[in-house]
């Protein structure tokens, strides 16, 4: 069962991105980066697709 995160629909912050970011750029798993940010991995994806931002395809 996927982990449900309280946080739905939030906004995010520019702390968030700039975490966001600087995980991408280190070429962190989705996954890894979804759980770091307590984001579901659907709207980490979008995020950074929206900031041109590409992650990492580890599994």
């Amino acid at each position: 069962m996927a982990e449900r995160f309280e946080r739905h629909k939030q906004p995010w912050t520019s702390a968030e991105i700039q975490k966001l970011h600087t995980l991408a750029k280190k070429g962190m798993a989705l996954k890894a980066i979804a759980k770091a940010l307590t984001r579901s991995e659907e709207s980490v994806k979008d995020r950074a697709k929206a900031d041109g931002l590409t992650i990492a395809k580890k599994h």
